[in-house]
């Protein structure tokens, strides 16, 4: 049974820091390209951060760069997203996505709610 089970989410101050840590299971975890999205009230899912399957190559939507690093660890079957300098505007539920490289079957978390405000 497949599962990617997020963590970490929950209420912090403005330029506050969250780590999101997302643990997958039941596929071939480093065969798969992991992502964070995020859905804000009101809006649509976002793509946040995309790392490829070594950790070699990562990418962010213009709105978070400088601010979050998505890493993972292979061996524990984890993907994480550093949060740092929070605002307002990142408040959302945030995703954990798995796409195999081998045949692009595609997995969800069930989300972790982040919320930004003073």
């Amino acid at each position: 049974q497949v599962q990617l089970v997020e963590s970490g989410g929950g209420l912090v101050q403005p330029g506050g820091s969250l780590r999101l840590s997302c643990v997958a299971s039941g596929f071939s975890f480093s065969s798969a390209v992991m992502r964070w999205y995020r859905q804000g009230p009101g809006k649509e899912r976002e793509l946040v951060a995309v790392i490829a399957t070594t950790g070699g190559w990562t990418n962010y939507a213009d709105s978070v760069k400088g601010r979050f690093t998505i890493s993972r660890d292979n061996t524990k079957s984890t993907v994480s997203l550093q949060m740092d300098s929070l605002k307002p505007e990142d408040t959302a539920m945030y995703y954990c996505h798995a796409r195999r490289i081998t045949d692009n079957t595609t997995y969800w978390g069930q989300g972790t709610q982040v919320t930004v405000s003073s």
